[in-house]
């Protein structure tokens, strides 16, 4: 297969970092696009564009750079609702495709914070989409989310669910995603894969999530927050399982003859979901403490279960995730203790 040439957008983020890096491991020149927002740390997010070459001092407002490590690796620092400056990038860069992961996440700060949403999960998206089109983008692979099937009671979840009552503004958004991209693979034959991800977790992870927030707090001796009294379960899914998932859909660009022509949606998760307090456990021993917990009510915008029937990715792809849990917090909490300097 020859080299490609893709656009990742989000790559600073948590996925998109780590997509990055294996785009570029197997050879492929990668342009990294993001706007490097405050929604957390920016130090941990120019922390890992360090890992992928790029210096904070050399980054250009709306300019591709080019970094120390590989000379197959750019980075962009842009926003998304920049049409713009994103209709120059792709007339200039000619991209093959596309592996779109940059968006407003986090379901809570959705309530707080409805318009950062719409501007970069809404407006960006079609922003994309647009550029896309008019570039021949050979597929277009695109994030969306284990939310958008709410409080569904059927489990496992399954791509045919119906998906019609969100439960949080970032589900609605990620729905969205997944009906403007089908309109736009029916309308122009732009090939989209959409991936509902379930409960990604790992090295260099957000640190608005479960493991970072619980990693914390057992590390200073302080008290964990357990919501819904800890009657949740989370389909958590190591983040290597995620990436070899994600670049192989990659390689998969749906064709015409399929039941919906040019459009795909899987579910990527670990199919094995586990209770919210068996996962503090789990982080408890990992990291040799015990902490107190804390019990609060279900917060808005929260969902009791994940449960990812992957059958529909394994049998175009192959997609297994191999990670258990514990093996996968083990690897976590050794990046944390080194990145964080807890001993």
């Amino acid at each position: 297969m020859k080299k490609q040439k893709i656009l990742v957008t989000g790559a600073v983020g948590f996925i998109g970092f780590h997509v990055s890096k294996a785009l570029l491991e197997r050879g492929e020149e990668v342009i990294g696009l993001d706007n490097i927002n405050d929604y957390y740390d920016v130090n941990l997010k120019y922390a890992r564009l360090k890992e992928l070459g790029i210096e904070k001092r050399i980054i250009l407002e709306d300019k591709v750079v080019r970094g120390n490590k590989s000379e197959l690796f750019g980075f962009i620092k842009v926003d998304l609702v920049n049409l713009k400056i994103l209709e120059e990038l792709f007339l200039k860069e000619k991209f093959d495709k596309v592996i779109h992961l940059a968006a407003q996440a986090g379901v809570r700060y959705s309530l707080e914070n409805p318009h950062a949403y719409v501007q970069s999960n809404l407006v960006g998206f079609v922003n994309i989409l647009e550029c896309c089109r008019h570039n021949k983008i050979q597929h277009l692979v695109y994030a969306s989310s284990s939310s958008v099937y709410g409080n569904n009671k059927k489990v496992p979840f399954s791509e045919g669910d119906r998906v019609d009552h969100p439960v949080s503004l970032y589900a609605a958004t990620k729905k969205s995603n997944e009906l403007m991209a089908h309109t736009y693979s029916h309308l122009y034959k732009l090939p989209t894969t959409g991936l509902r991800f379930f409960t990604v977790y790992g090295p260099w992870g957000r640190p608005d999530m479960a493991p970072m927030l619980f990693a914390n707090a057992i590390s200073r001796g302080e008290p964990i927050k357990v919501f819904n009294n800890g009657e949740m379960e989370r389909d958590f899914t190591y983040i290597d399982d995620i990436v070899n998932g994600v670049v192989n859909v990659s390689d998969k660009v749906p064709i015409r003859e399929e039941k919906y022509p040019y459009y795909r949606l899987f579910n990527i998760g670990n199919s094995r979901p586990v209770k919210l307090m068996e996962f503090i456990s789990i982080m408890e021993s990992a990291l040799g403490k015990s902490v107190l917990k804390e019990m609060y009510p279900m917060q808005l915008g929260d969902v009791k279960q994940t449960y990812a029937d992957t059958s529909d990715l394994t049998r175009i792809t192959n997609f297994q995730s191999s990670t258990n849990l514990e093996n996968g917090i083990r690897l976590f909490v050794k990046w944390y203790k080194d990145y964080m300097k807890y001993e």
